[in-house]
């Protein structure tokens, strides 16, 4: 921690760099931040709203559906890019990690603020739509904080050990995105629990995304309390996950080294 602190120039300058680099040879600039996820959000709650509005018969917003879409794809883009960017961090970055003399865990860092501040410019969008048409959740809403902190605790104990992984068996990368693909229809984002069979109703419960997704989802389209009951088991599977994930990183990051 106090390598991170004394590094955090570093962390800042590079989330910045990044952030200037992707739009810099762009006539719009910065603006496609907005527009890409505004036009996104448009489409699945004004259209799929109208189109599937029948998917949330006891939902009494005429956007329901489109923001239980919303709430839903948005948590899960955050989480798949902060993942799916995590695992390469360390292969994207080999040139750097054997010129440059710094904590190499400064990588998994600024991989999540940077996957953070995507997230955030899209969620304030959401939210601007959510208060606009009257859909605001009200004082629930500071419930997604714990959710959000259990989140990227997942991702990044998942992602440091695929990073860590990735590094070794090259095809670990690969496998990961048929997973993410899979990983995503297990995933009640698109359709509702209670659709579901009974026995895949069953199945879902041992999927750590689909607690949290479930709870996002409920706070935008019911303005209700999470189950905290239901969370406890994601929140320790990614305590661990992350303790796992640095304790293998601290292991290899010599070897990792020579791999590169």
């Amino acid at each position: 921690m106090r390598s991170i602190w004394h590094y955090r120039g570093f962390i800042a300058g590079s989330v910045r760099r990044e952030f200037q680099s992707r739009y810099r040879n762009s006539m719009l600039g910065a603006a496609w931040m907005v527009l890409n996820p505004l036009a996104m959000i448009v489409v699945y709650t004004v259209i799929f709203s109208q189109i599937m509005h029948a998917r949330l018969p006891n939902a009494s917003s005429q956007f329901a559906y489109g923001i239980y879409l919303c709430a839903g794809l948005l948590t899960w883009g955050f989480f798949t890019e902060t993942v799916s960017r995590m695992q390469n961090v360390f292969l994207e970055n080999g040139n750097m990690i054997k010129k440059l003399n710094f904590p190499r865990i400064c990588l998994p860092i600024i991989t999540v603020l940077n996957a953070g501040l995507n997230f955030g410019i899209i969620f304030a969008l959401f939210l601007g739509f959510l208060l606009v048409s009257g859909n605001f959740p009200g004082w629930v809403f500071f419930a997604m904080l714990p959710l959000l902190l259990i989140q990227v605790l997942f991702s990044v104990g998942l992602g440091i050990v695929l990073g860590v992984l990735n590094v070794f068996f090259r095809d670990i990368g690969q496998l990961f995105g048929i997973v993410l693909q899979f990983w995503f229809w297990f995933t009640p984002i698109v359709y509702t629990v209670s659709t579901l069979p009974a026995g895949v109703q069953t199945l879902l419960k041992f999927n750590p995304m689909s607690a949290l997704i479930i709870a996002y989802q409920g706070i935008f389209i019911s303005a209700a309390w999470p189950h905290w009951s239901s969370l406890w088991p994601v929140a320790l599977l990614s305590v661990a996950l992350c303790v796992f994930g640095m304790l293998l990183f601290r292991k290899h990051s010599g070897e990792m080294v020579d791999e590169l």
